[in-house]
């Protein structure tokens, strides 16, 4: 009796064993789609966006597949809802956010930038401003001696606001002019801005 208790209790370790390394790679599986690899020519470049709407997303994915560069994407820890971005309600938790000088959003994923000294920089324009969420990625990484591109996307918002609190943000980076895009800008429109840049 006492083989078969041991048996049966060895065998019920293998199997959880078995079955807790299929939860980690499940889980390592998951992690690794929060950011794409497109193969990259350009190894010191990377593309980094926050988008709630997919409008950014879009314009991050097109410079990505010009540049040949790594791409990822700043994920909140508790995503937007439709509510959330509601500008009407002064309630809403982005205009909550933008009121608010030290909130910082929390964010879900690290982003591995070694080897890299140019970062494309993507997010939304709300109401005139970066969002809060781009603070706490900034305050997060240390940019120091690098090259910041900013890019938007807007409605009608131009860039210039948030490039200079990006500046301020980071003292000690290049930070370039950047480029506002419409939701709709064409991939044309996305490699003429790249190609302006002379990289």
């Amino acid at each position: 009796m006492k083989i078969k208790k041991i048996f049966v209790s060895l065998m019920t370790l293998l199997l959880c064993g078995c079955s807790m390394s299929s939860v980690k790679e499940r889980n390592s599986s998951n992690m690794k789609n929060h950011s794409s690899s497109i193969k990259s020519e350009h190894d010191n470049i990377k593309v980094v966006y926050f988008s709630c709407t997919k409008n950014t997303q879009k314009i991050a994915v097109k410079m990505a597949n010009d540049l040949e560069c790594s791409i990822d994407e700043i994920i909140p820890y508790v995503p937007y809802t439709n509510e959330d971005l509601d500008y009407l309600d002064d309630t809403s938790r982005a205009n909550l956010e933008q009121n608010d000088n030290n909130a910082r959003p929390a964010i879900q994923n690290t982003i591995d930038f070694n080897d890299i000294d140019t970062l494309f920089l993507g997010y939304p324009i709300w109401w005139g401003k970066l969002p809060k969420i781009i603070y706490t990625f900034l305050e997060t990484y240390n940019f120091d001696s690098d090259t910041i591109i900013p890019f938007c996307t807007s409605g009608g918002s131009g860039i210039s606001n948030s490039v200079s609190e990006i500046r301020q943000l980071e003292p000690n980076a290049i930070v370039l002019n950047g480029q506002r895009f419409a939701s709709n800008a064409s991939d044309s429109m996305v490699k003429s801005f790249i190609d302006s840049l002379n990289l």
